[in-house]
């Protein structure tokens, strides 16, 4: 790693705010995707050590300026006009020269936990993750747990607190015999029956750390499994509400909550992230491991779905520590469809079923009945409210693998269920393509049909894939029929068409010029004066000057009673 990219913990801290409040959670997704593919091509650091400036690969090149110390001074090619996707797979580029973790940037506001100036950085070894962890500090170093709030401005010790005498404690041996059902009730125990359920970020971070006392030293694997049950334990504080039948009335969370919510959600995800240590004889820590999928499963089919929290853990877990790279098989897999299968029965319209289809749809795409996993998504129909995000785990895992062909197939099969959804929603299925057909050009047709079959939701992206292709004479026509203005444009993206296709402009900037005449006022007038002085140049770099000279005649004498049109048209210098 060379000095220039040295980040000291202030600045790193600063950063991870700035992400936290700049970017929403869909472009920090589509960043990550975008930095995983390797589209950030060139990266360097300023002189002045706070500009970054890097190329991102999209539908074409982008240069991207990043402020390190003013996020919202930053600036990128593209049309966002916001903190965007390049910006932060820009950023993920320059955390990784760094030597700064990127899924903690992937996730700012949870990781803000683990950068407090009350934060230590731990030295203690783990002993290869294999055997016992040699001091708590160390292993809190690996995994943060909160001592004080656990939303956006949460402050967090590496440290955990000390026992309580009074309060039960488990060791190492009851935690590899004692099913999680009774961790989660030595949780409560310890708890006590007082305040069962939280509400501010401070709750919830005490809490944590009163139940990371009770942790002795574990082997890695199993402090994961402990983390991860002690944040499901207090996440289900967090959402169960005071009224028994929650899910007649709606669940209701306040903002404050729901930030603690959140980065407890955060915090979870990114311990998934992490490997699970299974070594040796694990046999034990398996039989924990399956009575956790259990545990999110239950949860996940009850939950309300306007909370999706337990089934993004459920899905996390067995794309990670469950997927067919680590300790996956056919037979774990059929096991997983037959209790999701018998839940239908089990719990009738309490059932929450998108993320019941989807947790389906994952298992057979493991085992390769893609046809089956595609019908039931298509019986969901309208009723899933399906959305990218939700597909993003099955589409990944395809990309991961490299399976371009079943992942087309898959874009194709999606697409007409994503109806509905527009513009920047529909962003990740439309990186999705790209990615296919940049490694399966034969593709192309396909994403074609699907695309124009999609609109005229699918537009944004349309548009963006046939850029990308120099498809400009479509692009045209579709700006034409949907009857855009060429003045909403910025230059720069009409530059590519002049570029490479000037002739296609002409009919786009004469069908304007009439719609603004139409509108006989002045405002009117002055558009269409603006746009034929762009058509005058663009004869004149098309070699037509005596063309552009009897059109402008004939427009003139058209519209000689025009006299406000007449006097714009002077202004302009087009008539003398």
């Amino acid at each position: 790693m060379e000095l220039d990219y040295m980040l000291d913990d202030g600045a790193w801290r600063l950063l991870l705010e700035g992400v936290a409040a700049r970017f929403d959670e869909l472009t920090i997704i589509r960043g990550f995707q975008y930095y995983k593919q390797g589209r950030v091509e060139e990266l360097a650091l300023r002189d002045d050590g706070v500009h970054v400036d890097a190329r991102v690969k999209d539908n074409r090149m982008y240069d991207v300026a990043v402020d390190l110390n003013d996020l919202a001074a930053s600036e990128c090619a593209c049309s966002a006009n916001r903190a965007c996707t390049h910006m932060a797979a820009a950023l993920m580029r320059y955390a990784e020269l760094c030597g700064r973790p990127i899924q903690s940037l992937a996730n700012a506001r949870s990781a803000l936990k683990s950068t407090s100036p009350g934060s230590k950085p731990g030295t203690a070894s783990d002993n290869g993750r294999g055997g016992t962890r040699a001091g708590t500090e160390g292993a809190a170093a690996k995994m943060p747990f909160p001592a004080g709030n656990v939303g956006e401005d949460a402050n967090y010790s590496a440290a955990p607190t000390a026992p309580r005498p009074d309060r039960p404690i488990l060791t190492e041996g009851e935690l590899t015999e004692l099913p999680v059902v009774k961790w989660h009730e030595r949780f409560q125990a310890r708890r006590g029956p007082a305040h069962l359920h939280l509400r501010t970020a401070q709750e919830a971070g005490e809490l944590l750390a009163d139940l990371q006392a009770m942790r002795p030293a574990l082997p890695w694997a199993l402090e994961q499994l402990f983390t991860l049950h002690a944040l499901l334990f207090v996440m289900e504080r967090i959402v169960k509400p005071d009224h028994t039948d929650w899910r007649q009335s709606g669940l209701f969370m306040g903002y404050h909550t729901q930030l603690a919510l959140d980065g407890l959600r955060g915090q979870a995800l990114s311990l998934l992230e992490d490997k699970l240590a299974l070594a040796g004889d694990s046999s034990a820590y398996w039989d924990r491991l399956m009575e956790t999928a259990d545990f999110l499963r239950e949860r996940m089919l009850t939950e309300d779905k306007t909370l999706g929290c337990f089934a993004t853990l459920y899905a996390s877990l067995w794309l990670q520590w469950l997927s067919p790279g680590s300790a996956g098989n056919a037979l774990l897999y059929e096991e997983e469809l037959r209790k999701l299968e018998a839940a239908e029965a089990e719990l009738g319209p309490t059932l929450s079923r998108q993320p019941w289809t989807l947790a389906q749809c994952l298992l057979l795409l493991y085992l390769a009945r893609d046809s089956e996993a595609l019908a039931l998504l298509a019986r969901g129909g309208s009723k899933l409210i399906l959305k990218p995000e939700h597909l993003a785990p099955l589409l990944s895992v395809l990309e991961r693998s490299k399976q371009w062909a079943r992942l087309r197939d898959w874009l194709a099969e999606t697409g007409p269920l994503l109806a509905g959804l527009r513009g920047e929603e529909l962003a990740l299925y439309g990186d999705y393509w790209a990615a296919v057909v940049t490694q399966m050009p034969e593709a192309e047709p396909a994403m074609w049909l699907t695309l124009q079959a999609m609109l005229p939701y699918s537009r944004t992206i349309y548009e963006d894939a046939l850029a990308a292709h120099g498809r400009w004479d479509r692009w045209i026509d579709l700006q034409m029929c949907m009857g855009q203005d060429p003045l909403s444009f910025r230059v720069t993206a009409l530059k590519p068409v002049e570029k490479e296709a000037p002739e296609l402009l002409l009919p786009f900037y004469h069908q304007a010029v009439e719609r603004y005449v139409l509108q006989k006022n002045r405002d009117g007038y002055k558009a269409a004066t603006k746009l034929l002085k762009r058509l005058a140049k663009l004869y004149a770099r098309l070699k037509r000057d005596e063309r552009w000279e009897q059109f402008l005649a004939l427009f003139a004498s058209r519209n000689s009673r025009l006299r406000a049109l007449q006097e714009e048209l002077r202004k302009g210098g087009l008539l003398s």
